[in-house]
């Protein structure tokens, strides 16, 4: 007697991927297309077009299962273009591109011309796609040129103008908030500069934090003390090292308690540290929810640089400020948990706590 079973298509209205077409999900386009057997197209979930009945619909993994059909492509949403949000991307790379190949910043006037939109939408497209406004996005992109020239062993007033300020003054009423501390203190590798830090422990093992004046400039996890307080001499070479007195300890009890319940979140001032590419990379891993992963691919698409996905990865290995800024929920594309330089095991860790107390 046969025992081979046989599945049977699963009916529009029970597929998962049902819900997403009526609610229009921007998200789902390029994961699967849908056809109408009483139109005669073929379509992407976002489609604005009015909802066909599911018993009307079929749905299909692939773009070429849609075209078997012989169902034309709709013309409301071109389900074989480019996606908005892939359109929206391109645009916001092209903007980006030119940012950094100016010589001084552009304004958002001149950007939104020359994608074609209006000064308004583009300005919350490229927010919502780099996590920064153009101006800061700028800005961030200065300070990287800075801090190169600066690393070149040119003068503070040649990495000024290589960088495009019109004036000492404009650059040194932004330049702590931008680097972290003087141009002088800057180009001098850190002298002078003073960071307070201790050692607790947590579940996770051993954990660091040191601040500066601006805020928390680092959060290293590890088995070994000594190892992190080496890690924190590496990091910051020329620096005045001082161990936190009571008050400072309280504060990484604070930060303890954030690694024990990521939930309740982190209000902590960070001194944020890193090329205007990393700071796009790191706002972003700063969008994602706790409880919640995003690919190295889908961080990369997020930022408006789809191309860049080792970039992307490496800007989450030189993260200094673990856990409050969330490299660890960065996943490859098959989920698997890669690439944490503070180990896999407690990225995984991170990831289980984090969904627990999100209750998924």
């Amino acid at each position: 007697m046969r025992t081979d079973r046989i599945e049977t298509p699963i009916a529009t209205a029970d597929d998962p991927r049902w819900a997403r077409i009526v609610a229009r999900d921007r998200s789902a386009d390029g994961a699967f297309w849908y056809s109408v057997a009483t139109t005669g197209v073929y379509c992407r979930p976002s489609c604005p077009s009015r909802t066909a009945r599911p018993d009307n619909v079929t749905i299909h993994a692939t773009l070429a299962a849609a075209r078997a059909t012989g169902a034309r492509p709709c013309r409301r949403c071109n389900p074989d273009g480019a996606s908005t949000r892939e359109q929206g991307a391109a645009i916001i790379a092209a903007a980006c591109r030119t940012i950094a190949a100016a010589e001084r910043p552009p304004s958002l006037t001149a950007l939104a011309a020359a994608a074609g939109l209006s000064p308004g939408y583009f300005h919350r497209l490229f927010k919502a796609e780099t996590g920064l406004t153009p101006r800061a996005y700028a800005a961030a992109h200065r300070a990287g040129r800075v801090r190169a020239q600066l690393a070149d062993g040119a003068s503070v007033t040649e990495a000024i103008y290589g960088a495009g300020y019109g004036s000492n003054g404009r650059f040194y009423a932004e330049a702590t908030g931008l680097l972290g501390m003087t141009p002088g203190r800057y180009r001098a590798g850190g002298t002078d500069e003073t960071l307070r830090f201790a050692i607790a422990q947590s579940a996770l093992g051993a954990i660091l934090v040191a601040s500066s004046d601006a805020g928390v400039a680092a959060i290293l996890l590890g088995d070994d003390p000594d190892a992190l307080a080496r890690d924190l001499q590496d990091r910051f070479p020329h620096a005045r090292l001082i161990g936190g007195d009571a008050a400072y300890e309280a504060l990484v009890a604070t930060v303890v308690g954030f690694v024990e319940a990521p939930g309740t979140g982190l209000a902590l001032p960070l001194d944020i540290r890193g090329t205007a590419f990393q700071q796009r990379v790191w706002q972003a891993l700063r969008a994602i929810p706790a409880g919640t992963t995003a690919s190295y691919t889908e961080v990369a698409a997020r930022i408006g640089a789809p191309n860049a996905v080792r970039a992307v990865a490496g800007a989450c290995a030189a993260n200094a400020l673990a856990v409050a800024i969330p490299c660890h929920r960065v996943v490859r594309s098959d989920g698997g948990l890669s690439g944490y330089r503070w180990g896999v095991a407690r990225k995984r860790a991170l990831l289980n706590r984090e969904a627990r107390q999100a209750g998924r």
